[in-house]
């Protein structure tokens, strides 16, 4: 076996090992459903949107975004109460990563199908938060935050990990896009530039705060996600670089302390040489081409 064989054959395994984690048994047969189904689009080929969500940054997009959505107590407490991150965290992570990638590349018939499924779900997770306020999933004051929480860390996530990070333009471009789906969700005015998605940001953050719930989550993804040990190491440097990418506002009431000098050195670099790592497994020449 020459050299090159025995490259592609670890590609290869190393691909449909993330591939399986991300997507589920359901994986294979979700893409070609998504890829090969005929029909119009709600995001051309050439949009932001899907520069974004096909990279591997969203590895460490993703974590991000869940540990700055849980800095809203409402919203961490409809997670805590009904989502089953602890019991069942590979689940929430397939039925999310298969929404994204729905609603990204999927026909429009099928983005539809995959939103209203979603919205059924939020009519059902009500409740009541430890401090004793009601919270309601369909609120489209949380589903809003959940949203930006999204956005902002799917886009700062690719724009220091991603192989090709947008320009200012496409920077708004994927925050217009994503306005599309967040309102087919329920958001009745989700932002549509990079000004907009800042204000909205700022505007919630006289109602964020730590809760043990939150605290709690953090503890989990960041110290104790249920992986072999073997992966965790690996694990450990994407979690590294979420928290790094976390504004001081966010990380101070989660106890994410900074460490100067050596997020630069360090952590930032490991983040790309993974994510790079990341991206040429499972990107093998099959799937490249017909992408």
């Amino acid at each position: 076996m020459d050299r090159a064989t025995a490259g592609s054959g670890v590609r290869e395994r190393l691909g449909r090992g993330l591939f399986a984690r991300v997507a589920g048994p359901s994986g294979p047969e979700n893409r070609a459903r998504i890829h090969d189904t005929p029909g119009p689009r709600w995001f051309g080929p050439d949009r932001p949107v899907r520069r974004v969500h096909g990279d591997a940054s969203m590895f460490i997009g993703g974590l991000r975004a869940l540990l700055l959505q849980s800095l809203h107590p409402l919203a961490m407490a409809a997670v805590a109460g009904h989502s089953g991150f602890r019991g069942d965290p590979w689940g929430r992570l397939q039925r999310t990563s298969t929404f994204l990638a729905v609603t990204t590349f999927g026909t429009a018939e099928h983005a539809q199908e995959a939103v209203d499924h979603v919205r059924g779900v939020h009519e059902g997770v009500r409740g009541f938060a430890p401090s004793g306020e009601p919270y309601h999933a369909a609120d489209p004051h949380l589903l809003c935050w959940v949203h930006v929480a999204e956005v902002d860390s799917f886009l700062r996530a690719h724009q220091r990990y991603g192989q090709s990070p947008l320009d200012g333009a496409g920077c708004d471009g994927y925050i217009h896009d994503m306005a599309t789906v967040a309102h087919a969700l329920g958001v009745p005015d989700p932002p549509h530039d990079r000004a907009e998605l800042a204000a909205r940001i700022a505007s919630y953050r006289p109602e964020l705060r730590a809760t043990r719930e939150a605290l709690d989550a953090a503890r989990f993804i960041l110290l104790r996600p249920p992986l072999p040990w073997p992966a965790r190491p690996p694990y450990a440097v994407l979690a590294a670089n979420a928290v790094s990418t976390l504004p001081p506002w966010a990380r101070k009431p989660l106890r994410l302390p900074r460490a100067p000098g050596v997020e630069e050195v360090c952590v930032r670099p490991a983040g790309k040489a993974l994510t790079g790592a990341i991206r040429w497994a499972m990107s093998p020449p099959s799937i490249r081409t017909r992408a």
